[in-house]
């Protein structure tokens, strides 16, 4: 056995000791623990950017993780703006959820608990390890962060500032545990069932298929996003222009950047303007399907391309969009259900009924109508932050946050009952 995993499988066990300790934090020190770490990232940035640095040197900058991995002095800022809202945020853990009194006298009571042992697998994202850590201690839940090899450096910095915060406010700093970034070691965590409660998996198709696959510890599913947006024939092409240009361009890395707009056949007069500040501002390559490039050829600036089959369910995370004529509603779900990934959807239209018959048959955590998909976000959601966008049906789906982050409990009351 390395001495690598030696490190791993004793971090584990000080993980699950150190998760019984936190029972006992009331949430006035978890907010103010929290509320430091947002303090003492700010104050200490420059550590955390040099770190940030000497990840992204060992990246290329054509490299669509290399977004995901770039933290500035404004995504400081604006972490620690998250752990403060989610410090402010009251605490699910021991809310009733539910109370009754039997007719022998029991009182039951359904109270929120923590799950335990939160286990994160990321990819190439810093500001993950400070959402995670955030909910996990604001649930009185314990997590295992294993991050990749491209974001080590920063992260190191990271959980040793969390360590430090955690200290200071007498929590046990076992709470948090980075775990090896090496590939070799994933499955140990994917086995950890005496150890580990929860696997949450964020990062690529495959990351998140290799998951599954190879989990003895449940999982829940964070999904690739592969996103369309309809525009119906009754669309306000205005609102159309500046939705699916948001919803590319504004931050094409993340998951709920658009990746297909399919365009209702009446509207291809208008597709040069609909895509036009894609090409003139922000440079996106499209891969149109033999109408729309027919009436784009020679009437775009940007870099335009015939779509082939492999351009349609394709998660592209850079300025890179197909577009597919249909020539209806019908068509356009029927596209939709063929290639989503189940994570957020939308449809531009003016017509109510079109947009009912979106809400009731597309099967996504999140459906828009005359909005961009920009907004699937924990803290667009008014959830603080989130530990990530689950596209699966069980326990949680959609951002999930606080809530999500528990389990429950029957507590039950009796003054000498026996059972019969």
């Amino acid at each position: 056995m390395t001495d690598q995993q030696i490190y791993l499988e004793q971090g584990l066990t000080k993980t699950r000791e150190a998760a019984r300790e936190l029972a006992r934090c009331d949430d006035v020190k978890i907010r103010t623990a929290i509320e430091a770490l947002a303090e003492r990232t700010l104050a200490v940035q420059q550590d955390i950017l040099q770190a940030n640095r000497s990840d992204l040197a060992r990246m290329s900058k054509s490299d669509p993780k290399y977004d995901r991995l770039l933290l500035t002095p404004q995504r400081i800022a604006d972490i620690a703006h998250d752990l403060r809202c989610v410090a402010a945020l009251p605490s699910p853990v021991g809310e009733v959820l539910e109370q009754k009194q039997l007719d022998n006298g029991l009182e039951l009571s359904k109270v929120r608990v923590p799950i335990g042992v939160i286990a994160v697998i990321f990819e190439s994202r810093p500001n993950v390890t400070f959402d995670v850590f955030a909910l996990c201690l604001k649930t009185l839940n314990a997590c295992v962060l294993k991050g990749s090899s491209d974001a080590h450096d920063t992260n190191r910095v990271v959980v040793r500032l969390m360590h430090e915060v955690l200290a200071e406010h007498a929590i046990n700093p076992d709470v948090v545990f980075l775990a090896p970034p090496q590939r070799e070691y994933l499955s140990t965590i994917l086995q950890a069932t005496e150890t580990i409660d929860l696997v949450i998996p964020r990062g690529s198709k495959g990351l998140i298929d290799f998951v599954r696959d190879h989990a003895r510890v449940p999982v829940i599913e964070t999904g690739a996003g592969i996103v369309h947006t309809y525009v119906d024939s009754s669309a306000d092409t205005t609102k159309a222009k500046s939705i699916i240009t948001n919803a590319k361009t504004r931050r094409t890395s993340v998951c709920n950047a658009l990746d297909t707009l399919i365009l209702h056949q009446d509207l291809l007069p208008v597709l040069p303007e609909l895509v036009r500040a894609m090409g003139e501002e922000h440079g996106v390559e499209l891969y149109a399907d033999h109408d729309a490039y027919a009436v784009l050829d020679g009437h775009y600036a940007g870099n335009l391309q015939r779509a082939a089959d492999e351009h349609f369910g394709t998660e592209f995370l850079s300025m890179k969009m197909s577009i597919k004529t249909v020539p209806g509603l019908a068509a356009a779900l029927e596209h939709i259900h063929r290639f989503s990934s189940k994570h957020s959807e939308a449809i531009v239209a003016e017509d109510p009924q079109s947009i009912e018959q979106f809400f009731n048959e597309v099967d996504a955590a999140a459906v828009y109508a005359n909005a961009s998909t920009a907004f699937t976000d924990g803290g667009q959601f008014g959830m603080g932050a989130e530990i990530g966008i689950s596209t699966q049906k069980l326990h949680a789906r959609g951002p999930m946050a606080l809530p999500e982050l528990t389990s429950y409990k029957w507590v039950v009351k009796g003054s000498g009952q026996i059972r019969t």
